[in-house]
């Protein structure tokens, strides 16, 4: 599980990488080449999906997968902070939604 939030969390920092670099993105080779923000955001993916390879190995997929929805929860904690976007009521009760969610799905078969 701990593999799985933590692959979640990464994935989230990709995700910032890859709009700063879209932000910065010409399309020339050398411009393409040296855009380290985009290059950044792949490597965070991919080391992303290596943590929840190692993850989902020995676990529950229908508990763990849903946890890779928490990734959302931090690209908006990310998004307001290093881009300054607006929080807005529905981004709040999507917010509270996911984690709900991933609450409910974490039971797993715990409850019959």
């Amino acid at each position: 599980m701990a593999l799985v939030l933590a692959a979640s969390f990464i994935g989230s920092f990709g995700a910032v990488f890859l709009k700063g670099g879209a932000q910065r993105l010409e399309f020339r080779v050398k411009a393409l080449l040296t855009n380290w923000h985009l290059a950044a955001g792949v490597a965070m993916y991919l080391l992303s999906s290596f943590f929840f390879l190692l993850g989902i190995r020995n676990g529950e997929l229908t508990v763990l997968y849903p946890m890779v929805s928490l990734g959302y929860v931090w690209t908006l904690l990310w998004s307001k902070i290093f881009f300054g976007e607006a929080m807005s009521k529905n981004k709040i009760v999507g917010l509270i939604l996911i984690l709900l969610g991933v609450f409910c799905l974490g039971f797993g078969n715990r409850i019959n």
